[in-house]
């Protein structure tokens, strides 16, 4: 049997307490661990030099795991220590996810859905804004390009489009009910054409354009099998798309539709045009794209026509990308798509609050400067410093005791604060001080340098030890009370907690502070 890996988890003194409960809770199997304690009080305000002249590993060390928001380089502290150094997870609580303990190791750089994003209006658009508009598509996730003709719309441009495009790199698809216009992009180069059926197949046997085959009626899947027949026959390449319809107009019976179509054709490639649900249904598009996404990956149907009109779906390329990613995850796993991120959670996380009440409580006693910490948990926003601990659900409720009628640059940060604060209370999202709230593929994450210190707010008052007015500069603190830095191994932990787990006298929270029942 293989020994244990050992892991060091660098940390401050305010996390230290919390780290050793989850730590103590991993498999002893699996896992040595020692904490080391930098003696600063926040985690995230170590700095590499910090962590290289005080934290000495212990004998036998194999992997140190630095706190999420720690901005030190994991490749030079791993060339100071002889070690592999990662940064672990921002909250404490997903640690255990982060080292494999949740049964998987999650995996999203692959997919097997190919995504045609459809420009609706191109015959109005000139070829350079054509390319601009795909080139962006491309980028935010899109595979192939589809240039949607409308009815009595004339197309001239349509070859000098196709030819712009292809020689720009990208794959295109030509999509009209016009078989000249099928007909002259596919001459000009187009790689697919949607769409044909069996009366307009012939197009197919005269070019190397790959066609979208439809039956002449959404019903008549028997003319839609006939269509098929035929190019199987000629042993050519096809899609099949059933054609998905909108809500009360035929939609679960277009669903049975694309089921009965992968029974009768099981090495069939499929296409689904998820534009009909998305756009023609005023619902947060993300859910009802990762539903779709669901059912492409049961049913082996490899292609989407996505589309964005509505405002409610222009990030329908995004979703599409995060979804197709999770369902072939799980898919790979054979496990329900539960686990893989939160790129499909907009508006509520899984767990959002991961501090309870008497934790942060515990945390607010400990703190002796005055700036203001803001935190979510079950019960409301906690805003502490040295002074003050309160505990409310009105972002604005909070100004009349925060003493910052005259800092207008602190007033202004603390109000964004803590209305963001609000809103995750709110919808249940996972709120951290000075960081963007996360809406999963709804909203793009913000670029980050995960080694750099985010430039200093006006966390604290006015007056002697306060920032200059109007200041942004940012500060590296100096901790003049850190403690001194300190290692200690698993069994000295797991007998911390077991101590701090013995029953105390019941306690409630008041006002921010914990006191006796009675």
């Amino acid at each position: 049997m293989s020994q244990p890996e050992h892991l060091v988890f660098i940390t401050g003194k305010l996390a230290r307490a919390r780290l050793e409960k989850v730590a103590a809770g991993l498999p002893a199997e699996r896992f040595a661990w020692s904490i080391a304690d930098s003696g600063v009080k926040v985690a995230a305000l170590m700095t590499e030099e910090i962590i290289r002249r005080r934290v000495t590993l212990p004998e036998g060390a194999t992997r140190v795991i630095l706190p999420g928001r720690c901005r030190a380089d994991p490749e030079a502290l791993a060339r100071h220590f002889g070690v592999p150094v990662e940064r672990g997870p921002d909250e404490i609580v997903d640690l255990p996810a982060h080292l494999g303990l949740a049964g998987r190791t999650v995996d999203l750089s692959r997919h097997d859905l190919r995504i045609f994003a459809e420009i609706v209006d191109a015959s109005k658009m000139t070829p350079e804004a054509i390319l601009q508009k795909g080139l962006d598509l491309a980028r935010r996730g899109a595979d192939v390009i589809d240039l949607g003709g409308l009815p009595d719309t004339a197309f001239p441009h349509l070859e000098d489009t196709v030819r712009l495009m292809k020689g720009a790199g990208l794959t295109v698809s030509v999509d009209s009910f016009s078989l000249d216009e099928l007909t002259r992009g596919a001459r000009a180069g187009a790689d697919y054409l949607l769409s044909l059926n069996e009366e307009t197949l012939d197009l197919a046997f005269e070019t190397g354009a790959v066609p979208v085959l439809v039956p002449m009626r959404p019903d008549d899947l028997p003319s839609l099998d006939r269509a098929i027949e035929r190019m199987e026959r000629a042993g050519l390449p096809y899609m099949a798309d059933p054609i998905l319809e909108p809500i009360h107009f035929g939609f679960v019976d277009s669903i049975a539709r694309y089921r009965d179509v992968r029974a009768r054709w099981p090495e069939a490639e499929m296409m689904m045009g998820t534009g009909n649900l998305t756009e023609l249904t005023e619902a947060d598009s993300l859910g009802v794209t990762a539903l779709l996404a669901g059912m492409c990956s049961e049913l082996a149907i490899r292609n989407v026509l996505i589309v964005q009109v509505s405002n409610h779906t222009r990030r329908t390329v995004e979703e599409h990308d995060a979804a197709r990613r999770v369902m072939y995850a799980a898919k790979a796993d054979a496990a329900l798509p539960k686990g893989y991120g939160r790129a499909l959670l907009a508006l509520h996380d899984k767990r959002p609050f991961v501090q309870t009440p008497d934790e942060i409580a515990a945390l607010a006693a400990e703190v002796r400067d005055p700036n203001y910490r803001i935190a979510v948990a079950e019960d409301g926003i906690h805003v502490y410093n040295r002074d003050i601990h309160r505990v409310g659900t009105d972002a604005m409720a909070f100004f009349p005791e925060l003493n910052v009628a005259s800092d207008g640059a602190h007033a202004f940060y603390l109000g964004n604060e803590l209305a963001k604060a609000e809103t995750a209370w709110r919808l249940g999202k996972r709120y951290v001080q000075d960081e963007p709230l996360v809406w999963g593929a709804a909203a793009d994450a913000e670029a980050e340098d995960t080694t750099a210190f985010k430039k200093a707010g006006h966390t604290r008052h006015s007056g002697p030890g306060g920032p200059p007015p109007g200041t942004r500069d940012a500060r590296i603190p100096v901790e003049a009370d850190a403690s001194p830095p300190e290692t200690i191994d698993a069994a000295e932990a797991r007998a911390a907690v077991a101590v701090d787990a013995t029953p105390s006298p019941k306690k409630k929270l008041v006002c921010g502070r914990l006191v006796a029942e009675d």
